[in-house]
């Protein structure tokens, strides 16, 4: 692998830069795809959000797991995990901001978003639990880990065979939701997608996952090479510095989406996408040698899963509340959410 930390600073910077626009314009373009493929297939939405957009919108998180492990960084690694996750519930905040005049956990319909939210925490419990109780090696790779393969792999099974529910609308309100955010239907922005054959639809999203995971590769070199070279702690800047910038696709995805009215698709993208957040521990623990990764974890990596613990919670309640209360164009909730986040990362440079 090349040696970023043989060059300079700005020019780590600058690649930083370049890699995350990259990972920004190929998850808008992704969107579109997405919808166009789901309309020819006749899958819905949350499934298309949890299956596909999570899987390719994972690919930087997957990049900088496998270089980050490989090269002996695991503490990187498993920070920008644990970053990415309280990070993109975060961004749920900018998606509620985008749609301005209703809060974002009052229009989702879908009911299947509240499982995904309930087996986040879960699994990060499970995480957070692993990292404080010492782990054992099974065929080399720590128990609690395979734990985190396993219950990420029962989610998946779980959730695909939830059935297509009706949507669920809160009895005050059984006039406006499934009206008024007819998912697919609200400022939705012709890309041509539609327009292409599915062989075709699949190609280009191919060629788009090959892009954004090289770019999730720069991201997590030039981001190491960065923290070392300023002095901020590999720590901090895994969980703030690379773990916002591998969840741009996230953010371009769900920003798209909540722009078209896909409101379940863009939240099923970000919450499926945590889940396989938590699955790749098996991921590091694999790649890295030693002992069990999360026996090498400290009060950060604890502190970062409470943190996405703690955000998934208070969307989860927002969803299971829906009182649609707003101030200056954003949910009560993912204001709280916001404020919460922002002072987590307070807390988080003083651990670093």
């Amino acid at each position: 692998m090349p040696d970023f930390t043989g060059i300079s600073l700005w020019l780590n910077i600058a690649i930083f830069a370049a890699a995350a626009t990259s990972v920004w314009f190929a998850g808008v373009r992704i969107t579109g795809h997405a919808e166009a493929i789901s309309k020819k297939t006749g899958i819905g939405h949350a499934t298309i959000g949890m299956i596909l957009l999570a899987g390719v919108t994972s690919l930087p998180e997957i990049g900088v797991t496998l270089t980050a492990s490989l090269s002996g960084n695991s503490s990187l690694a498993i920070n920008n995990l644990f970053g990415s996750i309280a990070m993109q519930v975060a961004v749920l905040a900018l998606v509620d901001f985008t749609i301005g005049h209703r809060a974002l956990t009052a229009v989702v319909p879908e009911p299947r978003v509240m499982l995904q939210g309930v087996l986040n925490i879960l699994l990060l419990a499970f995480a957070a639990a692993g990292m404080v109780v010492r782990d054992v090696a099974i065929f080399g790779i720590g128990l609690w880990a395979w734990g985190c393969l396993g219950l990420y792999l029962a989610s998946v099974w779980l959730l695909s065979r939830e059935p297509e529910r009706r949507p669920w609308l809160a009895a005050r309100e059984g006039e406006i939701e499934h009206h008024l955010f007819k998912e697919g239907q609200a400022k939705k922005r012709e890309d041509g997608a539609e327009e292409l054959s599915l062989p075709v639809l699949v190609w280009r999203t191919t060629a788009l996952a090959l892009v954004i995971l090289v770019a999730g590769y720069l991201l997590s070199q030039t981001g190491d090479a960065i923290a070392q070279q300023t002095g901020l702690g590999a720590s901090f800047v895994g969980f703030v510095l690379v773990a916002i910038s591998t969840s741009l696709p996230e953010l371009s995805t769900a920003l798209t989406a909540a722009r078209r009215g896909l409101f379940t698709l863009a939240i099923s993208d970000i919450l499926g996408t945590n889940l396989i957040n938590v699955g790749l521990v098996f991921v590091v623990d694999a790649a890295s040698s030693g002992q069990p990764v999360l026996n090498t974890t400290g009060s950060f990596s604890i502190f970062g899963a409470l943190l996405g613990i703690i955000v998934t919670a208070l969307f989860l309640g927002g969803l299971a509340e829906r009182r649609d209360t707003t101030i200056a164009r954003i949910g009560l909730d993912s204001a709280i959410v916001a404020i919460v986040y922002l002072g987590g990362l307070v807390l988080l440079y003083q651990l670093r």
